[in-house]
């Protein structure tokens, strides 16, 4: 089992920036990748970024390419998403989830965290 919280939401304005952590507890974190995604009102859950256990493998949706960063810290058990340049459309629930590997698609997930609200003001 692994447990996850999400911490660091917030309201910002247009341009403003976040970073969102992930703490994780439980069985060893750097044997898991792990994900963020988000899910605004009325949408789809959907996919922004992902990093493999090791770290060396990271991948952003094209819509936060440029302006999001994934990174983890395996020695704190945790993960980061660092969102610069925010816009009113990354408004969103964000979740953090841990899975067998770097991948776009919320099923290959195993584990989800109870997620923080990101709100962007124009």
């Amino acid at each position: 089992q692994v447990q996850l919280v999400e911490s660091g939401g917030g309201l910002v304005q247009a341009g403003g920036s976040l970073r969102l952590s992930c703490a994780a507890s439980g069985r060893t974190f750097s044997g898991y990748a792990m994900g963020w995604f988000r899910q605004a009102p009325g949408k789809e859950r959907e996919f922004v970024a992902t990093i493999s256990g090791s770290g060396a493998i990271r991948r952003h949706t094209n819509s936060v390419e440029g302006r999001f960063t994934i990174s983890r810290d395996n020695a704190k058990s945790t993960m980061y998403l660092q969102m610069n340049n925010l816009k009113p459309e990354d408004t969103a629930v964000y979740y953090c989830a841990a899975g067998s590997g770097p991948d776009t698609r919320p099923s290959v997930y195993d584990y989800w965290g109870q997620g923080t609200q990101v709100t962007v003001s124009s």
